[in-house]
């Protein structure tokens, strides 16, 4: 099972290398890391989706309560979020492909950013079933590059995972 977890550090040099190093550590996976300044420019937030049971959620959860400069670490339960992913593709689009591409990127309310002679990027955002399903369906026109941004998330409505 996946989860998202949102963590608040102080916003200091060296602070995502420990936490990165302590999923090494453990040899916790880290699916998808993001990390912002919050409202508050003392503060980042990191968004960190990792892969595994419950008994590895509460490992990952107490080990980063532990670490030096972290502020507080929540879970971020799929139905009580929204989750999103941006992705930038770089495909293939000369002048016979470039219509139909025009039109996936409008079924899929995306964004052409970037046209040149012979390709396109494509800004794409949602969750990570839309993001895979764009670049499924542009795999046929020949995917030059992909970049994908770690995964950020929210709580729905009025709870919030508060900053200092």
């Amino acid at each position: 099972m996946r989860h998202t977890i949102a963590v608040i550090v102080e916003n200091r040099s060296g602070v995502l290398a420990r936490v990165s190093s302590l999923f090494g550590r453990r040899s916790f996976n880290i699916d998808s890391l993001s990390v912002g300044p919050t409202d508050n420019p003392d503060y980042s937030r990191m968004t960190i989706s990792v892969e595994g049971d419950e008994e590895i959620l509460e490992q990952v959860v107490k080990q980063l309560s532990k670490l030096i400069n972290v502020i507080r670490v929540s879970e971020l339960v799929p139905q009580d979020s929204v989750e999103r992913e941006l992705a930038l593709i770089k495909v293939n689009a000369d002048k016979e492909a470039r219509a139909e591409v025009m039109q996936l990127v409008s079924a899929f309310r995306a964004k052409i950013i970037d046209v040149s002679t012979k390709s396109m990027i494509i800004e794409v955002t949602g969750d990570s079933q839309k993001i895979e399903a764009m670049e499924r369906l542009l795999r046929q026109f020949g995917i030059k590059e992909v970049a994908r941004a770690g995964k950020v998330s929210m709580i729905r409505g009025s709870m919030v995972v508060k900053v200092p």
